[in-house]
């Protein structure tokens, strides 16, 4: 396969053509067990993964505006492609920042080229089972490292990843963050569950039976509350807004291309893609440090536009775009995912009273 040329920045006329390919290749995450390893290394070949790492490491380090900007067109093509590569970018970014330097040498270049995947496996640090008396993902420490027992519940693509950046709590409540490698006795994965959207995305659960984890793979801790220490692993930000929005945007481009043929749709999607340009808008100048609305203020207005302009795409297909085959459907599978992933309690409030009608 002849060589492609690395995209350097948002603007790139390369990374439209990306996206055409994700586009087409989008049908075949429909089936069974389905998994975009050939569309996660078509990202490597262009040069996707090294936007988020420094160039110290072989990255391009782009800015945080660009990245945003980058992938909103990748999420627009494919969510479920990108929704992985923000797990990738994100267990990437916290063993990038790592005090562990022989950690750094051994994982980044692999991780940086491609020739390597690690995910995040965090949410029972930050949202998912923090209600439970008993911490789901528990160590021990030892003279040597740390012992790991339990589950980290929602790791996506665990089954293909080398490494899985998690965290565990100890006995006293601190917790560590390591870069677990899944080819270790003890580690296991049963088979991802089942989603509405992005089953694809091969999301699910990842074992740890007494787990004999070394000093070498520590990246942070054992601290209170590592989520919140300056160790790249604070959660919250535009992200998960910056793929809602993308994916609305894909639902309102739909919409806009029906209405140039049907005069009955043109209110409706002009008036969507007022809402989607001026929603985009203030995203990117959040990205840029402008202080417009709190991140919570933006992720509410970003999962009410997508919900709306998924099914308002639906609408406007009729029943082709009830087929399975079909690209509106499964944007409305994959809107609803935005009501449950990392999303806080007065993002879900806001989003019930729209759903009720309550003003």
């Amino acid at each position: 396969m002849s060589s492609i040329r690395k995209i350097t920045a948002p603007d790139d006329p390369l990374l439209d053509d990306l996206s055409k390919q994700l586009v087409e290749m989008a049908p075949q995450l429909d089936s069974a067990d389905a998994w975009p390893g050939d569309q996660l290394d078509l990202c490597g070949r262009y040069g996707v993964f090294e936007w988020f790492i420094g160039q110290a490491w072989g990255g391009q380090q782009w800015s945080d505006v660009d990245i945003v900007r980058g992938y909103l067109k990748l999420s627009a093509a494919c969510l479920t492609t990108t929704f992985i590569i923000t797990q990738r970018s994100g267990a990437c970014r916290r063993i990038e920042v790592c005090t562990n330097e022989r950690l750094k040498q051994r994982l980044l270049p692999d991780l940086v080229s491609g020739a390597s995947f690690a995910t995040l496996g965090i949410s029972h640090l930050t949202t998912s089972r923090r209600h439970h008396d008993r911490p789901v993902l528990r160590a021990e420490e030892t003279s040597q490292g740390f012992v790991l027992d339990g589950f980290s519940p929602w790791v996506t693509g665990a089954l293909h990843a080398n490494h899985v950046v998690t965290g565990a709590t100890l006995n006293d409540g601190r917790q560590i963050l390591v870069a677990l490698p899944t080819d270790v006795s003890g580690v296991s994965m049963p088979p991802a569950a089942k989603l509405l959207g992005l089953s694809a995305s091969q999301t699910g659960e990842v074992h740890c039976d007494r787990v004999d984890l070394s000093h070498e793979w520590l990246i942070a801790g054992p601290v209170e509350n590592i989520m919140s220490q300056g160790v790249g692993a604070k959660t919250g930000g535009l992200q998960t807004s910056t793929l809602a929005i993308g994916l609305a945007q894909a639902a309102v481009d739909f919409l806009n291309r029906e209405a140039e043929r049907r005069e009955d749709l043109r209110q409706s999607a002009n008036s969507m893609r007022t809402q989607c340009d001026n929603l985009t808008n203030d995203l990117l100048a959040m990205a840029e440090g402008q202080q417009l609305c709190s991140t919570e203020e933006l992720r509410t207005r970003a999962n009410s536009l997508v919900l709306r302009s998924t099914q308002a795409a639906l609408a406007a297909a009729k029943g082709s775009g009830y087929v399975t085959s079909h690209s509106a459907g499964r944007w409305c599978c994959e809107a609803l995912f935005f009501l449950v992933w990392s999303c806080p309690q007065p993002v879900m409030a806001a989003n019930l009273c729209e759903l009720a009608g309550i003003a």
